[in-house]
């Protein structure tokens, strides 16, 4: 095995709560591969205004990881703060370096077909990232030796490929069935 890395975990918090809860089960307190963290609800006050999250989340919650790991839903694409914490997670700062960046489909996830996913239906910049080499998409595992792969490969894919950072961030959370 390799080394455990410490992990942040992005998903809608509404729908996807229960398999954000399975993931640091089976992952960090059954087989112990990652460290994991992520931003609870309750943690970041509503009322800030929308830089002083944006700020909490990259210094705060996202300073020393090194993956993020995206939970794809069906709506997770809609969310502003799935968009900022993409964003925050893959730009190097004074504070920290940037991190690698996974995505990972939920069995809630609307396939097209087995294997076929539709770009407009996941966060359109971890699709950007996809394209540009810098993150990588998988289906639902419980196999720790998978999801360990999975996350030391973006690890090291982090100083290796630059990241496409360069959509506009969301100002308010989406609605739809896809992103245009």
């Amino acid at each position: 095995m390799t080394t455990k890395h410490k992990t942040f975990i992005s998903y809608h918090h509404a729908n996807d709560e229960q398999y954000k809860i399975a993931f640091q089960k089976i992952f960090a307190d059954i087989h112990d591969i990652i460290i994991p963290w992520a931003i609870e609800i309750g943690d970041i006050a509503q009322n800030l205004k929308t830089e002083a999250i944006r700020q909490k989340i990259r210094d705060e919650y996202l300073s020393d990881s090194t993956v993020t790991v995206v939970l794809i839903g069906s709506q997770t694409w809609q969310r502003k703060h799935v968009d900022w914490e993409i964003s925050s997670s893959i730009r190097a700062t004074q504070k920290s370096s940037r991190s690698g960046l996974v995505g990972i489909f939920l069995p809630s996830y609307p396939f097209l077909s087995e294997n076929k996913y539709n770009p407009h239906t996941i966060p359109p910049r971890l699709n950007d990232n996809v394209k540009c080499g810098f993150a990588t998409l998988h289906k639902w595992s419980n196999n720790p030796v998978d999801v360990q792969a999975w996350i030391h490969a973006a690890f090291k894919r982090r100083d290796k490929i630059n990241p496409d950072n360069s959509c506009q961030l969301f100002a308010n959370n989406r609605t739809g069935s896809q992103w245009q």
